[in-house]
């Protein structure tokens, strides 16, 4: 069995946003269960000089778009980067994955081979092939965001597992031992 790039890219950037979907959830759960403000966890940060879980959640759908974007010549949306609420956050996660779902497997064709440059800082890009900047750049970059969303949320108690951040879900589960 072969693998496409498309199958790889889209099922990977589904993934992760479907666990920042599922992360955002339970964080909201447990604020409102501790009679807190699930909103307020929107600013929280990891350490000072780190972005805070909005902006981890708006790289991570950043790059997902980047990904079907330049594998497939297709232009991403657009998004602002001004969400304050869960709410909107959640928007934006089911926008991203509208977007990487909308786009065509017939359009990924050639993709592994296409030249990919992704702007680095002011002064510096990169290049890749596509199969490159998929495994090499995109999928680190993409893993990066949502596990610091998943690590910004556990650090400020919401109780997340390992099971949480890889989605594993109940149709997953082959057997329990008794």
């Amino acid at each position: 069995m072969s693998v496409s790039i498309q199958h790889v890219a889209v099922t990977t950037t589904t993934r992760g946003l479907k666990t920042l979907s599922a992360l955002l959830d339970k964080a909201k759960t447990h604020a409102e269960a501790a009679g807190a403000n699930p909103d307020d966890y929107v600013t929280a940060r990891l350490f000072e000089d780190m972005l805070q879980l909005s902006g981890q959640i708006q790289r991570a759908s950043d790059t997902a778009k980047g990904v079907v974007a330049r594998l497939t010549g297709v232009d991403a949306p657009a998004m602002a980067d001004d969400e304050t609420t869960f709410v909107q956050l959640q928007d934006r996660v089911a926008k991203t994955l509208a977007f990487v779902d909308s786009v065509p497997a017939s359009a990924f064709e050639g993709a592994a081979d296409r030249d990919v440059t992704v702007p680095a800082g002011p002064s510096l890009t990169l290049g890749f092939t596509g199969l490159q900047y998929l495994l090499e750049f995109a999928i680190p970059n993409f893993n990066f965001h949502v596990v610091t969303a998943y690590d910004i949320l556990r650090h400020n108690g919401v109780p997340l597992g390992k099971r949480d951040f890889l989605g594993i879900g109940p149709e997953r589960v082959k057997s329990v031992a008794a």
